[in-house]
């Protein structure tokens, strides 16, 4: 059996002047669409600038954006090679 090789790219971009990062996490899979997640974190006015925490959770919403399709392609291609419907919740 040969490994398969996933690749995930994050991208985030931080705003200064609205105080939001945006993250993108880009799936690239042999053979596979590519797929692409996103996620977006707004500091409140109140709180202190710490871009980290913008930063961890604009990219942890953008790859729950990516793994809730995956799911859904995962759910289809079973529907697919099943031929009957599958209902997944994550």
């Amino acid at each position: 059996m040969q490994a398969a090789h996933w690749t995930v790219e994050l991208i985030i971009d931080e705003h200064q002047d609205d105080r939001t990062t945006h993250a993108e996490a880009r799936l690239q899979a042999p053979g596979r669409p590519a797929l692409a997640g996103v996620g977006r974190a707004r500091r409140n006015p109140d709180d202190p600038e710490v871009p980290r925490i913008g930063d961890e959770l604009a990219v942890a919403r953008a790859l729950s954006d990516l793994a809730h399709q995956l799911l859904d392609v995962a759910a289809g291609d079973i529907e697919v090679t099943n031929r009957r419907p599958q209902t997944w919740r994550a």
